[in-house]
């Protein structure tokens, strides 16, 4: 496996009020205001005006576009105390959608510009949240272009990390969710999980549940993942 693939960017777990948070108690107050998303409903749309920042505080987002040949594209997962809804420009350049049933707290861009032009410690916080953004983008870019069970095992670990300290994880996700953000068909990712499993690198107790063997991994691709 790739160098880089074992720095897959590693998310320190923001904490739950980094955007006011379900007790309003952080940087951004009362300007927060949540939202409830049921599976599988649109959160926003490719072209929209992005007038909002998005926060998770339970549940699971995913990014996407659809290309020219009808094929998804997604090109984010975003989990609890995750910030998304960056853009560059005036307008989202994907759509979002909640995965699972999902809470957001939703905050105007506006609002969070003039908030962060005087408090510090919020624009600290948002840039850190860009900077984490840019580095995922390009690890994703550098994963497209390795092999399938190399995609398969950095996307687990990035998982691992980012949700739980120990080495099982609940992909809130669908096996087709994994294959459409990791530039796979359906059966490839299902026959590398397969393999995994039979190698000793994961156990699967359930088809969502992961459990990862770190020390079988790293053995096998004479990596250390830790």
């Amino acid at each position: 496996m790739h160098a880089w693939a074992a720095s897959f960017p590693e998310t320190s777990r923001h904490p739950p009020n980094a955007l006011g948070g379900k007790s309003n108690r952080g940087p951004l107050g009362m300007i927060a205001t949540p939202m409830r998303f049921t599976r599988n409903s649109e959160i926003y749309g490719e072209d929209e005006s992005a007038e909002y920042l998005y926060q998770v505080v339970s549940g699971a987002v995913r990014t996407y576009k659809i290309l020219e040949d009808g094929r998804r594209q997604i090109g984010a997962f975003y989990l609890p105390g995750d910030i998304f809804g960056f853009e560059a420009e005036e307008s989202h350049i994907s759509s979002a959608e909640a995965i699972c049933e999902t809470h957001l707290l939703m905050v105007k861009r506006t609002a969070v510009i003039f908030r962060a032009s005087h408090q510090r410690e919020l624009a600290r916080q948002l840039w850190d949240a860009m900077a984490l953004e840019l580095r995922r983008f390009q690890a994703h870019s550098m994963l497209l272009i390795s092999s399938a069970e190399e995609r398969v095992i950095a996307f687990l670990l990035d998982i691992s990390r980012r949700t739980t300290e120990n080495a099982a994880i609940d992909l809130p996700m669908s096996r087709q969710d994994v294959a459409d953000y990791l530039g796979l068909t359906i059966e490839t990712v299902s026959r590398t999980f397969t393999q995994l499993e039979q190698n000793g690198a994961i156990a699967l107790p359930t088809t969502r549940r992961v459990e990862l063997r770190k020390d079988t991994l790293s053995n096998r691709f004479a990596q250390n993942f830790g």
